[in-house]
């Protein structure tokens, strides 16, 4: 191997390379970058034994190579060099690659070619092109509901997948943690046509190694029966992930009861609500996380206890309808779920004191939070004197 590329043409692409690679643990053959030279270009490739990344970029090829280095202080070093010509080449034993700048010159230990697995090849037939933006945004507002245990099988992934109705084809994007659950619909016929009758499942912990690749930028998407591809539009870079095939739960039922008629729905404004309930939160305890909502003719009423903090009290103006008195909900988690909403004002949908609650907002466009209440339990007060 023998080659001269500019550093910066290659330093976000080592980044990538490098974030999906065990830091310290697992085998050294997944801590590795490995580095090619073909055909006027410098490929770079890493994989974990599920992720796979390749990036590929102009190079002045003198010599085609394949070399694996450990992949963390290979792009640490080129991350701390300056701007300008890298001249990367294997020593005569091909033990190691030197790498050179100027008067600046490194020597790394390159590991066994035989270590070197086939990378997935991108599919191009059936592939079809997506904006980059509207996947981050789906993962940013749906992943946030998706269960942090890999042990929860279908509830720990993302679930994508083709649906229709009386208005037409579109695509559901859901996740489900028990207690929380999102929705967000999106009309792309190439996406319908493309996912399988059952969509397919993303592992969580994929999404977040999926977001740090994409950019707003359009990009291309393929799919095979287990694995899902994506490729940026200039093809300079592909980032592959496995699929999960566990059965996603039915949600439609507990989305159903949010159109029963005796529903009772609240209209209230974002800021206020999100303002009045960091205060509560203060007031909060690790036995009661819950804010109360009490509800009168156009007011809501908040309420919160903590043995040891004391008591806070808020007034809210409202547009409410309906029976219910009464609800409790977790404080944090609804000022989270707040925060993924662009409306200025949210709708409650409360089917009952321990039922689903749904959310949504006007500028929301076919987007549905669901949060689960507390079952409230007040907290007995008493004085030194009473002891």
């Amino acid at each position: 191997m023998y080659l001269k590329v500019n550093r910066d043409e290659v330093i976000e692409g080592l980044h990538k390379s490098a974030s999906i690679i065990p830091a310290k643990t697992g085998a050294a053959y997944l801590r590795t970058i490995w580095l090619k030279s073909d055909e006027g270009n410098l490929r770079i490739m890493s994989t974990d034994s599920n992720l796979e990344f390749c990036g590929t970029y102009p190079a002045e090829i003198i010599e085609e190579g394949l070399a694996g280095v450990q992949g963390r202080a290979f792009y640490d070093l080129v991350r701390k060099l300056p701007s300008g010509e890298l001249v990367i080449k294997s020593d005569p034993d091909g033990s190691s690659i030197l790498v050179e700048q100027g008067a600046r010159k490194y020597k790394l230990p390159v590991n066994d070619p035989t270590w070197f697995q086939k990378f997935s090849t991108f599919p191009a037939e059936g592939a079809v092109y997506w904006s980059g933006d509207l996947l981050l945004e789906i993962i940013e507002r749906i992943a946030f509901c998706i269960s942090d245990e890999d042990s929860m099988e279908a509830i720990a992934c993302m679930n994508i997948v083709p649906s229709s109705d009386e208005n037409g084809k579109y695509v559901e994007a859901c996740g489900l943690n028990g207690h929380q659950f999102a929705r967000l619909k999106f009309i792309n016929d190439d996406i319908h046509a493309l996912l399988p009758e059952e969509g397919i499942l993303i592992q969580k912990k994929y999404l977040s190694e999926l977001k740090k690749w994409l950019t707003n930028d359009e990009i291309e998407m393929s799919l095979i029966e287990k694995r899902l591809f994506f490729k940026t539009a200039d093809g300079k870079e592909t980032f592959s992930l496995p699929l999960s095939y566990y059965q996603y739960p039915n949600y439609k039922n507990f989305l159903a009861k949010l159109n029963d008629d005796d529903v009772s729905r609240m209209k209230v404004q974002k800021s206020e609500l999100s303002t009045a309930l960091d205060r509560i939160s203060i007031f909060n305890t690790d036995s009661n996380r819950c804010a109360s909502f009490m509800f009168n003719p156009g007011e809501l009423i908040l309420f919160s206890q903590g043995q040891e903090v004391g008591t806070a009290t808020e007034s809210i103006e409202v547009e409410f309808s309906g029976e219910m008195e009464r609800i409790a909900f977790p404080t944090k988690n609804l000022i989270e779920i707040l925060g993924h909403f662009q409306s200025g004002k949210i709708s409650f949908t409360l089917t009952g004191s321990e039922a689903p609650c749904g959310l949504t907002g006007d500028e929301d466009n076919e987007y549905l939070v669901i949060v689960m209440p507390m079952k409230v339990q007040e907290e007995t007060y008493y004085s030194e004197e009473d002891v």
